[in-house]
């Protein structure tokens, strides 16, 4: 009888131990991931100043702002601090950049801000629509990196985890840089009723998106449709 229960009880044991061992690599191999909680205003007049780009520079009339992502862009602040950063994408009206104040009132901002030490900050609900990116801000969800052309490795480990968890809860097809979004026009998905209008950009810089795209090769998102991955 004793030999009998004894088996069983020794298979049970050394699931209990494999299924323990298999966590803790799981673990070591996934950092812990955390999204801290820091909104900007999102009030009635951001609401329907966000309804008027979509309908005026995307050509899209809906009830609500709020996108179906099926891209992710990649910026960099250009302004050297957490807070800097969020006093600038805090208020509902634009209140600089002569260059694109005739285009709406409506301020830039995005919902993902990664600060210097890769902590990952929540602006806004991941699927309202934002403007940040010329032609595209129907269709792409944003993520903004304090600093310039010195983003840290611990940004990068964050910009690689949030792709992550973007693709793994939407629809996502493309991950670009800022500087490629001039790219799609001409394609299915540039939305932009003044061809006019355009700027120059250059963030996050291509060595940080080449390192960020190779981290997340195995999720198969595309990029620039006028350049090879």
């Amino acid at each position: 009888m004793k030999t009998r229960f004894a088996l069983p009880k020794l298979r049970c044991q050394l699931a209990c131990i494999a299924a323990l061992v298999s966590l803790t690599v799981c673990s070591a191999q996934s950092p812990v991931f955390r999204i801290i909680e820091k909104p900007i205003v999102f009030d009635e007049e951001r609401k329907l100043l966000s309804l008027d780009y979509l309908i005026r520079r995307h050509g899209i009339q809906q009830s609500a702002p709020y996108i179906k992502p099926k891209m992710i862009v990649l910026h960099w602040t250009a302004v050297p601090t957490l807070q800097a950063a969020f006093d600038l994408f805090n208020p509902s009206v634009l209140t600089d950049r002569p260059d694109i104040q005739a285009a709406s009132r409506l301020n830039i901002s995005v919902p993902f801000l990664v600060d210097r030490d890769g902590t990952i900050y929540r602006l806004l609900p991941d699927t309202v629509f934002t403007r940040h990116c010329i032609g595209l801000n129907y269709c792409a969800i944003g993520i903004e990196n304090v600093g310039n052309n010195n983003l840290t490795d611990a940004q990068l480990d964050a910009n690689v985890q949030l792709v992550r968890y973007l693709k793994q809860r939407y629809a996502i097809e493309y991950l670009i840089g800022h500087y490629e979004y001039k790219d799609f026009i001409g394609t299915p998905l540039w939305k932009e009723t003044d061809s006019t209008y355009l700027t120059s950009k250059t963030d996050p810089g291509k060595e940080f998106m080449k390192n960020v795209r190779r981290q997340v090769k195995d999720l198969k998102l595309k990029g620039s449709p006028l350049q090879a991955e």
